[in-house]
C-alpha cells in the first residue's frame, strides 16, 4: 500500500510539471505562428505595393492611397492586369490567439496606438487579441 501512496505521489508531481511545460509549448508555438502570420501579410501589403508602382500605365490606385490596398481581401482576390491575375495572399490567416480572421488595420493616417481604421487603405495590420506574449509585450503591439 505504501509502494502504492508513493507510486500515485511521484505520479503527481511529474504531471504537476508536464502541464505547465505544455501550456507554455502550445503558447510559444501560437505566438511563432502569430509572428509568421503577421509577417506574411505584411509582405504582402509590400508586394502590393511595390506592383501597383511598377505598373503605372496599367493599374488604377486611389488618390492618397499611396498604391496600398483597399482592404485584406483585395490581397486574396488580387490584381488583374491585361487578363493575368496576380494575388498576393492565399487566404487571410485566422490570428492564433483569437481564433478569427479579425485583425487590426491601420492606414498611414492612424495613429499608432489607435485600434480604428479610417478605412482608406491597409498600410499594417495587427492581432485584436488582448493577451499579453511570453516577452511580456501585448500581441496587439507586434
Amino acid at each position: 500500500m505504501i509502494e502504492l501512496i508513493a507510486t500515485v505521489t511521484i505520479l503527481a508531481v511529474l504531471v504537476g510539471m508536464v502541464v505547465p511545460l505544455a501550456r507554455f509549448t502550445v503558447k510559444r508555438e501560437k505566438e511563432r505562428e502569430l509572428r509568421r502570420d503577421l509577417w506574411d501579410m505584411r509582405d504582402a501589403i509590400d508586394r502590393y505595393q511595390q506592383f501597383l508602382q511598377s505598373k503605372p500605365n496599367m493599374t488604377r490606385t486611389k488618390l492618397g492611397s499611396e498604391g496600398y490596398p483597399p482592404d485584406l481581401e483585395t490581397l486574396v482576390k488580387g490584381v488583374d492586369v491585361q487578363g493575368q491575375k496576380t494575388r498576393f495572399l492565399r487566404r487571410i490567416p485566422i490570428d492564433p490567439m483569437t481564433g478569427k480572421a479579425e485583425w487590426t488595420l491601420h492606414s498611414m493616417q492612424d495613429d499608432r496606438d489607435s485600434d480604428s481604421w479610417d478605412g482608406q487603405y491597409v498600410f499594417d495590420v495587427r492581432s485584436k487579441s488582448q493577451g499579453i506574449a511570453l516577452d511580456g509585450t501585448k500581441y496587439k503591439d507586434w
